[in-house]
């Protein structure tokens, strides 16, 4: 007779013993603002710093990492994730104020930051009040809005390499570039330092509404949408290269370009990541061919694709 196929191991047997929560097969579609997506193989929500460095320490090394903050700015593709997801919880979430500086954990929303700098009458940092995710986000692509950036603020950060190491980064090591920075993609941001100044707690309030009221009349809030879909190219703006070549309002399935922003994609309730994708490729290819410009992703893409199989179903496809 011939024997019986092996059984293949679960991911989630190869993995080291943690004081976190693994949750295996976890839907990601919840987690993400677009609301849509495949699952991860293994979600890793460690108790303490020490946890993830000891499980960064200890894991497979083909076992790939990808760290999610609140979804903001992410695609995740309808295939899923191979790997391991980690998402940082209330461990990660601190903040300390000590005069103008402000020490923040990665899983620190921006703007309970804001909001807890304007309580101290910390100025300077209101932007992130119009940035919507985490800190170690905002630290991973230079996060900005109006007129003000991370490394405008950024004065040292705190991070674990591949391997569980820390690493206490100032402004040369992070390397901050236009929505990116220098440090390697293996590496998870654990807290930032940032300078602000002191000032009045109403006027940090009054410039705080401002924001929030230009963003209300601007953006597409209400929707489920990832923000800012691509990066704006050096000297122009993302938006108005989009107009230009007729996008605005532009559909591919269940997914269309925002008719009240433009550089917004949305889901309108039934879109795909693939409907998504596929139509932020092609506004790209639409304002290369009317401008010759070609504008760059800035939402993140994750997971791998879904293709239809035989039977009219789909399936993941590397």
């Amino acid at each position: 007779m011939t024997a019986a196929p092996k059984a293949e191991t679960r991911l989630i047997e190869r993995l080291p013993d943690v004081r976190g929560r693994y949750i295996e097969n976890a839907p990601l579609a919840r987690n993400t603002w677009f609301r849509t997506g495949g699952q991860v193989e293994v979600m890793f929500r460690p108790a303490d710093h020490e946890d993830l460095a000891a499980f960064l320490a200890a894991r497979p090394a083909d076992v790939p990492v990808t760290v999610i903050g609140v979804g903001s700015n992410l695609l995740v593709r309808d295939g899923g994730v191979p790997g391991v997801v980690l998402r940082l919880g209330r461990s990660f979430a601190s903040i300390d104020i000590d005069g103008s500086t402000v020490k923040a954990g990665a899983g620190a929303f921006d703007l309970k930051v804001a909001l807890t700098c304007q309580n101290a009458g910390v100025a300077g940092l209101e932007f992130l009040s119009g940035i919507p995710g985490t800190i170690g986000g905002a630290l991973r692509m230079n996060a900005g809005a109006w007129g003000r950036e991370m490394k405008d603020v950024t004065i040292a950060a705190e991070a674990l390499d591949g391997e569980g190491r820390p690493h206490a980064l100032g402004p040369a090591e992070l390397g901050f570039g236009y929505r990116r920075s220098g440090v390697p993609e293996d590496w998870v941001f654990t807290a930032a330092v940032l300078e602000g100044s002191l000032g009045d707690v109403k006027e940090i309030a009054r410039l705080m509404g401002e924001i929030a009221s230009a963003r209300e009349a601007s953006q597409p809030l209400r929707t489920r949408t990832g923000g800012s879909t691509f990066i704006n190219p050096p000297g122009q703006q993302a938006w108005k290269l989009i107009e230009r070549a007729g996008c605005r309002g532009l559909r591919r399935g269940g997914a269309v370009v925002s008719e009240k922003h433009c550089n917004f994609l949305i889901n309108t309730g039934t879109a795909t990541a693939d409907d998504l994708e596929a139509l932020g490729e092609e506004v790209r290819r639409r304002v290369h061919q009317e401008t010759g410009v070609w504008i760059e992703w800035e939402i993140r893409r994750i997971g791998v694709p879904a293709v239809p199989s035989r039977n009219g179903s789909r399936e993941a496809r590397p």
